[in-house]
């Protein structure tokens, strides 16, 4: 076995480590890196586009600052993957679509100046659902991304390839981007740690949008910890992105490893916990009572606007989504998934009325957030209320009915926290008796994302659940 080899399994804070003192060199671990894609991501479909040559000359380039006695920090040499929405200079970036198939951006998006500032290696464009608008990871102009843990059911969406490519180590973290879950979900699909930062927090620009008022780019990564090092690089505020919002830089790691004594946690039982799978049920019974084992007080709460802030948020995406690509429809009316193309054309019989009633929602439904987030100090609900469907499964019961899509389970619990700009994580809390993953999902304050991940981090280590899928079987 190649040094390599044993770690990209590992974790980026233990794989920093290795490399700070020399004893992994960033192009061993790159190429090491580059062979496993090779050898497994026929299998899963995670990559778009891998940037062998980009990747190994980063690598060498870092390894020669490391011998120069540089070092930059805990993603010095360190593989990550970008959602193919995320743009690279000179790098193809395709939007998961054929309108861009051979588009290659001029220059890096913001968070990948700052990833590169830190010194990871950018190793490829991982699969997303054509233009991110799909939940299910199986829409694009390459095919559909695959389960790390059962080939045949999906990843999730739309930050399909980089969970899968995160669960299948076949990158260390990846940055994904989330309008109505597409961090959290395929996260939970695929038995990783995903970040929807508070909105603002991170810089959209160089991203391709989707919804200009509910975009949020975060990490995902196979541990707490990793999450909370990607994010302590990529935040911070950017005055060319108009959304940004100013905030004073932090160290998201500051409370992990802190006990949860005099701490609360509210259950927003009715709406998060309606209609679930009896096995994701159970599991987050079970997450309420490792909490309360671990010293935090837990008790129910209501949001009492919360199937309203729902459909609004519903109603501003399929407007926005439809002024992004207005023009795309009109000038390449037959390069298009059927389904996402049919999803977009909903919006035109939304009134304006509807949308500024959304709008309104908006901010009673931020307001609602805030008041019970005063209460207690996160919300603990499921990611998903159900578990990983087959690949191309597009109705829960059987009927075509469209109220009864995929989407709108899948997006359920996870949209109105896009709408609300709150802070929200998925993080693994078990699996099922087939062996498919679990994501709970913790919701916090603005700008708490490291009290998040003092929770999420004390779940990690008392359940102390695999990290990584390393073998693939189709």
């Amino acid at each position: 076995m190649k040094l390599a080899d044993k770690y990209l399994g590992g974790t980026i804070a233990d794989v920093a480590k290795e490399i700070q003192t020399g004893a992994l060199s960033p192009a061993e671990l790159v190429s090491a890196q580059l062979e496993r894609i090779e050898q497994v991501d026929s299998k899963l479909h995670s990559y778009i586009t891998v940037d062998k040559e980009g990747a190994l000359a980063q690598a060498r380039q870092m390894e020669e600052e490391i011998e120069k006695g540089r070092y930059r920090g805990p993603l010095h040499g360190i593989p990550i993957g970008l959602k193919d929405l995320i743009d690279t200079a000179g790098v193809k970036t395709t939007y998961g679509s054929p309108i861009y198939e051979n588009h290659v951006p001029g220059e890096d998006a913001e968070v990948v100046r700052r990833l590169k500032e830190a010194g990871a290696i950018i190793i490829g464009k991982q699969h997303t659902h054509q233009f991110a608008y799909g939940p299910t990871g199986d829409r694009s102009h390459v095919g559909p991304a695959r389960n790390p843990y059962d080939t045949e059911k999906m990843t999730g969406g739309s930050s399909s390839g980089s969970a899968a490519g995160t669960a299948a180590g076949l990158c260390f973290g990846s940055l994904g981007t989330d309008t109505g879950g597409s961090v959290r979900i395929p996260s939970s699909f695929c038995g990783v740690v995903g970040m929807k930062p508070t909105y603002g927090r991170v810089s959209k620009r160089g991203v391709f949008p989707l919804s200009w008022s509910l975009d949020h780019v975060g990490p995902i990564t196979r541990t707490v910890l990793d999450n909370a090092i990607m994010l302590n690089y990529i935040a911070g505020y950017d005055e060319k992105d108009p959304d940004a919002v100013p905030a004073d830089k932090e160290d998201f790691t500051r409370w992990i490893g802190k006990d949860l004594h005099g701490m609360a946690i509210g259950i927003p039982r009715r709406f998060f916990y309606d209609d679930l799978n009896p096995e994701i049920e159970q599991a987050l019974n079970e997450t309420a009572a490792v909490f309360e084992k671990l010293g935090a007080a837990v008790k129910e709460v209501d949001i009492p606007s919360i199937q309203r802030i729902s459909d609004a948020q519903k109603v501003i995406l399929r407007c926005e989504a439809y002024a992004v690509h207005e023009k795309h429809l009109a000038d390449y009316p037959d390069d298009w998934d059927d389904e996402v193309k049919e999803r977009l054309l909903t919006a035109i019989g939304t009134s304006g009325a509807d949308f500024a009633n959304a709008l309104r929602m908006k901010k009673q439904g931020t307001a609602e957030f805030d008041r019970i987030l005063e209460q207690v100090d996160v919300l603990l609900a499921p990611t998903l209320p159900i578990l990983p469907p087959e690949v191309n499964g597009r109705f829960t019961d059987g009927s075509m009915d469209e109220s009864r899509h995929i989407r709108w389970t899948i997006t359920k619990l996870t949209g109105p926290t896009d709408l609300t700009g709150h802070p929200s994580i998925s993080v693994p809390c078990g699996f099922s008796k087939d062996g498919m993953p679990i994501g709970a999902q913790l919701i916090g304050e603005k700008f708490a994302e490291a009290k998040l991940y003092q929770f999420a981090y004390a779940l990690e280590e008392e359940l102390a659940l695999p990290k990584v899928k390393l073998d693939i079987k189709t």
